[in-house]
């Protein structure tokens, strides 16, 4: 098979066989090569051989791809020293044999005879490469963050708001839903920040020794879900971690996540079990390189009573803006100045 690797290093061409009533035409259709198209070939044999077989043993170490290069070559003549130029134009000139070839197609194959190399490089391109390119495969679109429907509250989920009147999951200061699903209870938390939104489950209305899921926003913008317990005035981050099916998203100045958590748990102080009612406690506030931080007002807000998952309901609590007007002291002081300007002074 073309230049042939000796015992001692030597190359020697190969010769096709002679019948015994001499060289006969082959059976393709292919005009055959002229003797300098043959020489050329051998040649060519002998450079790629040359390449391939540069020490000993190299017939066991060489690659795949080398041995399909070289098996590609000696396909046979037509494959080996026609190229598709050269196809192309034989057609264009009503199948000329190799002796009647034009002077342009002469450039051409010497251009191929030139080196191993450039048979090489355009054998590789030919066989793993595309006319767009190296085909790369292409990452998995990512499913975007489903918004949190507020049309649902008291119905199918319950929810928490604490803001302006009115405002829903994308403009409340704060936003919480939960609802059961299966053996698992799933949160939905949203608040005005660009650091962290948690809720704490407590036996009191006050912080400390209680169960914490917070949702942060790191440095690299995702935003994980992870587990504290407040140990007094500080939260401590623990390793166990109930969430489950965690998402979130950091967008519009605000942090929004969604996970669940299941409703009965092994005995942990750390943990609670979610059948039970308790308070929940409301916060949220900035992070330094993913951790939190002290919350952004000083009283956090509770919710006036325990409340039990198997309860939907949909509770506002006006933040502190909207707080001062509505407080009796606040509106009898305005119904007495009112009453003040409009009688005058004797």
């Amino acid at each position: 098979m073309g230049a042939l690797c000796t015992g001692h290093g030597e190359r020697e061409a190969w010769e096709p066989p002679i019948p015994a009533g001499g060289r006969t035409a082959p059976r393709s259709p292919l005009p055959l090569p002229s003797q300098d198209a043959a020489s050329s070939q051998r040649r060519r044999r002998a450079l790629l051989h040359a390449s391939l077989c540069a020490s000993p043993g190299c017939g066991a170490a060489m690659s795949p791809l080398r041995w399909g290069a070289w098996l590609l070559l000696l396909a046979g003549p037509a494959a080996s020293t026609a190229s598709p130029a050269d196809e192309s134009g034989g057609a264009r000139g009503g199948g000329r044999g190799d002796g009647e070839r034009g002077a342009g197609d002469e450039p051409q194959r010497q251009h191929h005879d030139s080196s191993y190399g450039t048979f090489a490089s355009e054998f590789y391109d030919l066989r793993y490469l595309s006319e767009e390119g190296y085909p790369f495969p292409t990452a998995p679109p990512v499913d975007p963050f489903a918004k949190i429907k507020v049309d649902d509250c008291g119905k199918t989920k319950g929810c928490f708001r604490y803001g302006k009147p009115g405002c829903n999951a994308e403009t409340c200061d704060y936003f919480l839903s939960y609802r059961r699903i299966g053996a698992d209870v799933e949160f939905e938390l949203s608040a005005d920040t660009d650091g962290w939104v948690a809720v704490g489950f407590s036996s009191d209305k006050k912080m400390g020794g209680d169960d914490v899921m917070a949702c942060v926003h790191d440095d690299n913008g995702r935003v994980r879900i992870q587990h504290f317990y407040n140990v007094g005035q500080w939260a401590k981050e623990i390793q166990r971690n109930p969430a489950r099916d965690e998402e979130g998203i950091f967008e519009n100045n605000r942090v929004t996540c969604r996970f669940k958590r299941p409703v009965y748990v092994p005995r942990d102080e750390t943990i609670v079990d979610l059948h039970l009612s308790w308070y929940y406690l409301f916060a949220w506030g900035p992070a330094i390189q993913g951790s939190i931080t002290r919350h952004d007002i000083d009283s956090p807000p509770v919710s006036e009573r325990v409340v039990s998952i198997y309860k939907y309901e949909d509770i506002f609590m006006p933040s502190a803006a909207y707080q001062t007007f509505s407080s009796p002291f606040c509106l009898l002081l305005i119904v007495a100045l009112t009453f003040y300007l409009l009688m005058g002074t004797p």
